[in-house]
């Protein structure tokens, strides 16, 4: 019995399948929580989505894939920023159509190339397939994007909510809306090629969403989101390998699983408090 529940672990693409789990839960999940609180989820989603162009245009040229996604993922945060701060047209209807453009350009581009290089994995993920350069690559990442949201998490925090306080604090505003935004590729390069770059955005969002729903203050916030992110991450790949199931989409489906149950949660307590106040009135 305990050989079979041990058998994920003994095979080199399931431990290196844990080990690109454990490196991108971490960024992932402390910037979902800053994403959240901006009201930046779809910045994540249209990130993910504009990467596309840039890979197919770096495996023509012959570049690393992941300097592709980098500078189209910049591109399209840059843009967005540009266009939202120098037209009427809101932010999240300027994501809308950037991120849209960018991904029907990739398409696009996709789809006029022959190649055997599986690029199906950079759109849904190989969590199977990961190599050592990948978690390298990962590792390096993760490195960098948790120094930077750590050491400048208060700064980041105002940003979140009160923009026009942290530029009156001193706060250098525009370097903390690039850098975020710069963080921000950063993580979704690093999930190329474990979730891909559709189910990106769910590592992005949930977990921070799950841990806005469970807790009351920022700073648990933070330990929460990691945790739901690194317990998704980990159990849906080891229950990926017994149900026959593509890593990525479990991990999905446990992290929506999770949200569930924290509205619920949230659900059921506001429906306790706002009893209590009215029997206290009565």
């Amino acid at each position: 019995m305990i050989d079979a529940l041990l058998q994920p672990f003994g095979f080199p693409f399931m431990q290196n399948a844990f080990y690109i789990a454990l490196l991108i839960a971490p960024p992932t999940a402390l910037l979902s929580c800053f994403l959240v609180l901006k009201g930046w989820a779809l910045m994540g989603d249209a990130v993910s989505h504009a990467v596309l162009p840039g890979v197919v245009l770096a495996w023509i040229t012959g570049l690393p894939l992941i300097v592709g996604a980098f500078g189209a993922g910049m591109t399209c945060a840059l843009l967005t920023g540009y266009l939202s701060h120098n037209s009427r047209v809101k932010q999240d209807t300027v994501m809308g159509v950037v991120f849209s453009g960018m991904f029907g350009v990739g398409l696009i581009m996709y789809t006029s190339i022959t190649t055997n290089e599986h690029l199906d994995h950079v759109l849904f993920g190989n969590m199977l397939g990961v190599g050592n350069e990948d978690l390298l690559t990962a590792g390096i990442i993760s490195v960098v994007v948790c120094a930077f949201l750590i050491l400048k998490w208060k700064d980041l925090l105002l940003h979140a909510f009160d923009p026009a306080q942290a530029q009156a604090s001193g706060l250098h505003t525009g370097f903390l809306h690039y850098a975020l935004l710069s963080v921000l590729s950063l993580s979704i390069v690093s999930t190329l090629s474990a979730t891909g770059l559709i189910l990106a955005v769910a590592l992005l969002v949930t977990p921070g969403a799950i841990a806005f729903l469970t807790v009351r203050s920022f700073g648990p916030m933070l330990f929460v989101s990691v945790g739901v992110c690194l317990f998704a991450m980990l159990s849906g790949t080891y229950a990926s390998f017994f149900i026959d199931s593509a890593p990525a989409a479990t991990i999905v489906l446990i992290l929506t699983a999770i949200f569930v149950l924290a509205f619920l949660r949230r659900t059921r307590q506001a429906r306790r408090a706002s009893r209590a106040a009215i029997a206290e009135q009565t």
